[in-house]
């Protein structure tokens, strides 16, 4: 089996394992005591703080160790707006964040917060000028991550924090997709990471606050990782995360370049040999490891069950793959198209024969996955000026399949309405007519959904 999903969370690195187990048996006392055994696990405790700082490229006593890289985004968004309440209420964050830091903007709405989000581009990226436009007097922090999860591509996080810096706004970092392959550029003023990430354990986090950044610990806190992540350090597992997070860093750079020579042999080959594919995400300014790809007329969780069938452990951020039947917030704010989606994100040590298997299986399985759901086959015969094509309580990919299963029946110059109530319908039909050269003419109101329409151009 291939696993090819290392953005959710990478393999156990082996330094991990082999620093879990030895930890265990000095490092399970209360840190906090005075006698031998919470001597030791202090030791411990205190030498995983210094790596991992040095690992960030901060100040030890700047660093907490979290329960998870979720909890260190909920920690590090509440308590650097509560210690700069006073500054205002007014939170920017980018349309492409993690779940965690969506989640975290909402409950600050919720309680009475403003929130802007800045837009990308279609590759993912956001314009460093659009967060030095969004920022005002009332502004108590800004978040940009410094790699997307779903599409790998790297943000301008430095230009960002040089932005927030002159303008007197903290900026917080979520580094989970970049902190293994080595240290956040910029003047940045938190920063947040997940050992499970970068070959750790699961279950611990990384929250950094630099000094001089106003922070007040939202919850209840008591005397541990200086009130900011209250509850009994879970050593072993720390131990473990930062000795793996050394030991990845050490191969970074090598396995860096092999990895990015594999993920471009896939962005240049799956469109070569699957017809009907965007590619999406930056091309250049990327995590080494990670390559996402959308297919037309593709249910995508089908196309995840075909390829595992075939021996790959591959994730989605497809609507079909939902249970909301909503297309990823990361693909409907780039404005791609969202069927059939797929994310490899290859682990370090993937074989350069696992990935060349995958591009022998992936057309099959494409294939498989269109032929069970009808896709359309060329039709030559001409019929009125305009169709109508009724899709509602269909979902994807089936509004798209059936608008190319008609569209070649109306002339050059007619159109097609395609009437649906999936939301995906909003990404995915400017998409295929982007793919195929035809004129997406717009959206308008109908008694029931959305009716879309394209005209025929070619």
């Amino acid at each position: 089996m291939a696993y090819f999903d290392a953005a959710s969370a990478a393999p156990l690195h082996p330094v991990a394992q082999q620093a879990l187990l030895a930890c265990l048996d000095d490092g399970w006392a209360d840190p906090a005591r005075l006698y031998r055994e919470g001597r030791k696990a202090r030791m411990l405790l205190d030498a995983a703080r210094e790596a991992a700082a040095e690992a960030v490229g901060c100040r030890a006593d700047e660093v907490v160790f979290t329960p998870s890289g979720t909890r260190a985004v909920h920690a590090g968004v509440a308590g650097a707006l509560a210690g700069r309440r006073r500054v205002g209420r007014h939170l920017i964050v980018s349309a492409v964040e993690h779940s965690s830091v969506l989640h975290s903007a909402e409950v600050f709405e919720a309680e009475g917060g403003s929130v802007t989000r800045v837009a990308v581009g279609r590759a993912g990226a956001v314009d460093p000028s659009g967060y030095a436009a969004a920022l005002r007097p009332d502004t108590a922090l800004a978040c940009l991550q410094s790699a997307n999860h779903e599409v790998g591509t790297v943000q301008p996080v430095a230009e960002v924090a040089g932005a927030c810096r002159a303008a007197g706004v903290p900026l917080l970092v979520d580094a989970a997709q970049s902190l293994g392959w080595g240290p956040v550029e910029g003047d940045w003023s938190l920063l947040t990471a997940s050992a499970h990430k970068w070959g750790g354990p699961s279950g611990v986090g990384l929250l950094v606050v630099r000094k001089g950044v106003r922070f007040a610990a939202q919850g209840p806190v008591d005397e541990r990782e200086s009130g900011r992540a209250p509850g009994f350090e879970n050593i072993p597992a720390i131990v473990a995360a930062v000795a793996s997070l050394r030991a990845v860093r050490a191969e970074a750079a090598q396995e860096a370049v092999r990895l990015r020579e594999l993920t471009a042999r896939i962005r240049t080959r799956v469109p070569e040999l699957v017809a009907d594919v965007e590619v999406v995400g930056d091309a250049e300014r990327r995590l080494p490891g990670t390559v996402t790809f959308s297919c037309l007329y593709v249910d995508g969780e089908a196309l995840l069950h075909e390829l595992d069938r075939a021996g790959f452990s591959v994730s989605s951020g497809s609507s079909c793959t939902s249970s909301t039947l909503t297309p990823s917030h990361v693909l409907k704010a780039m404005g791609v198209l969202s069927e059939g989606n797929v994310r490899v994100s290859l682990p370090p040590g993937t074989a350069e024969a696992d990935v060349e298997r995958f591009l022998e299986v992936l057309p099959g399985a494409v294939a498989a996955v269109r032929e069970k759901l009808g896709a359309p086959v060329p039709v030559t015969q001409e019929g009125p000026e305009e169709l109508l094509v009724d899709s509602l309580g269909k979902r994807c990919p089936i509004p798209v399949i059936e608008l190319a299963k008609v569209f070649t029946r109306v002339p050059v110059g007619g159109t097609v309405r395609v009437l649906s109530d999936d939301e995906a319908a909003r990404l995915d039909i400017p998409a295929w007519c982007e793919m195929r050269g035809q004129e997406y003419v717009g959206e308008e109101p109908a008694e029931r959904g959305t009716a879309y329409v394209v005209r025929r151009v070619s």
